[in-house]
């Protein structure tokens, strides 16, 4: 009978174990885990971006180049085309995550209809993927 009695309780006691495994497993899938990456926007072409010319270029001429703006703003008495490109990167375990975002933006200042300014952001590095949400 002693050796029933053992064999019993080590199948109780590797039940138990399947179940806590079991049930941690649920809980991190009920709680998240995600890897995202998505990008937002064209890239910039930089010889359309040359081609722009202050005093010359009309709002035409920026549409063919560059297609249509990703948004229009009215800022005294300028009409301002701005275009963007974003890389994002996104992970998620558990209740931890951390997001990296990298951004590129291009501005095109009109007057009267001819383009007055161009502000051009210069592209930040690929950010790397950090899992730890907590800094480096």
């Amino acid at each position: 009978m002693g050796r029933d009695n053992h064999a019993s309780r080590v199948a109780r006691h590797v039940i138990a174990s399947m179940l806590v495994v079991t049930v941690f497993a649920e809980i991190a899938t009920m709680t998240g885990c995600a890897f995202v990456r998505g990008k937002y926007g064209d890239q910039f072409d930089a010889t359309d971006i040359e081609s722009i010319k202050k005093g010359v270029s009309t709002r035409t001429d920026v549409a063919m180049h560059l297609g249509a703006p990703d948004r229009i703003l009215e800022v005294n008495e300028h009409e301002i085309f701005q275009y963007y490109n974003y890389d994002v990167k996104s992970g998620t375990l558990l209740f931890l995550s951390r997001t990296n975002i990298k951004g590129q933006d291009l501005y095109i200042f009109f007057k009267n209809g001819v383009v007055d300014d161009v502000v051009f952001g210069k592209l930040k590095p690929t950010p790397k993927f950090q899992f730890w949400p907590f800094g480096d």
